[in-house]
């Protein structure tokens, strides 16, 4: 064994003259010790038994596994991970191996201890126990931190897009586009920007590098913001119209080439998408003009639906 594990057993270097004799009885004493409940009798004599003979890995097995029940995570540990580098470690010591692996939230080590022992015997019940066990605290375990993800993720993207260092062009532009956290930033396309009153490719540069530092781009929220709009809409729209009626083609209102371009520029595809909108989105496209702003909400009108007005 290395001098790495004689410097973990905690009891100095091994003797200079091997005696297997004498470790058999101290090993034999560390034996009757741990039977009699002397747990601290038995570390000192397993520890004598391995200084003594440290070709005899059953000496370093037991001493790892009385330091484990003492609460000597660490000695034990570093023990019985120097124990499952020999050509053929002990079933023992890889099942204990994974057991203190588990312990530690570290489930992957522990999966590979078993698998071990599966690998050489499928059957073996005790490892097929404790695999059940490390799958589903690896399943726990990956829950957990898809949650904590998923946290940082709403908790980045609900971050106000005042927060970022933009010019003030840019942040009039958003502000009057009523695009106020860093999720909504990510529901409007290139297109979408540019087609706004006094927003140019300066600006459009300026935002997709701040984008591109934290990985995110335009555009990709866009489907799954549309989503939980259509889903925010049909329940706020709930008994003034039908589903049918929100799915339907923009083209059914008969709009005039004007306000028809203007939800062309917004990819606005139905009614339902239609009254998410507020009043201010449309405004601010280009050549869009309180003429169009009151012959769309007419036709809505038509359909007992409003363009979406935000809480004070």
């Amino acid at each position: 064994m290395s001098d790495v594990l004689d410097t973990v057993i905690g009891g100095g270097s091994p003797s200079a003259v091997r005696d297997p004799n004498a470790a058999r009885e101290r090993f034999k004493a560390g034996q009757e010790a741990a039977a009699s409940g002397d747990r601290d009798g038995a570390i000192a004599a397993f520890r004598d038994a391995w200084n003594l003979d440290d070709g005899n890995p059953e000496y370093a097995f037991k001493l790892a596994y009385c330091l484990d029940l003492a609460g000597e995570e660490e000695q034990s540990l570093s023990l019985y991970q120097q124990l499952v580098e020999t050509d053929k470690p002990h079933v023992n010591t890889l099942l204990n191996l994974a057991v203190a692996y588990e312990d530690r939230g570290d489930i992957i080590m522990a999966e590979k201890c078993l698998r071990q022992v599966l690998d050489t015997d499928p059957n073996h019940e005790r490892a097929r126990l404790f695999m059940k066990d490390v799958h589903a605290s690896k399943d726990m375990y990956y829950d957990e931190e898809q949650a904590r993800d998923m946290a940082k993720q709403t908790a980045l993207l609900d971050t106000p897009v005042t927060d970022f260092e933009l010019s003030v062009r840019a942040r009039n532009c958003l502000r009057k586009m009523q695009i106020r956290t860093l999720g909504d930033l990510l529901k409007i396309t290139e297109a979408e920007l540019l087609s706004y009153k006094n927003f140019g490719e300066t600006s459009l540069v300026e935002i997709k590098q701040m984008l591109s530092t934290k990985g995110l781009k335009l555009g990709q929220g866009v489907e799954g913001g549309l989503s939980r709009q259509r889903k925010e809409v049909y329940a706020e729209l709930a008994g003034k119209a039908s589903e049918v009626v929100l799915n339907k083609p923009i083209s059914v209102l008969d709009l005039s080439v004007r306000a028809r371009k203007a939800l062309n520029m917004l990819n606005i595809q139905s009614i339902g998408d239609l009254a998410t909108r507020t009043e201010a989105e449309l405004m601010g496209v280009k050549n869009f003009g309180q003429t169009s702003l009151e012959e769309i909400k007419e036709k809505l009108g038509d359909h007992n639906l409003e363009l979406r007005t935000l809480p004070a």
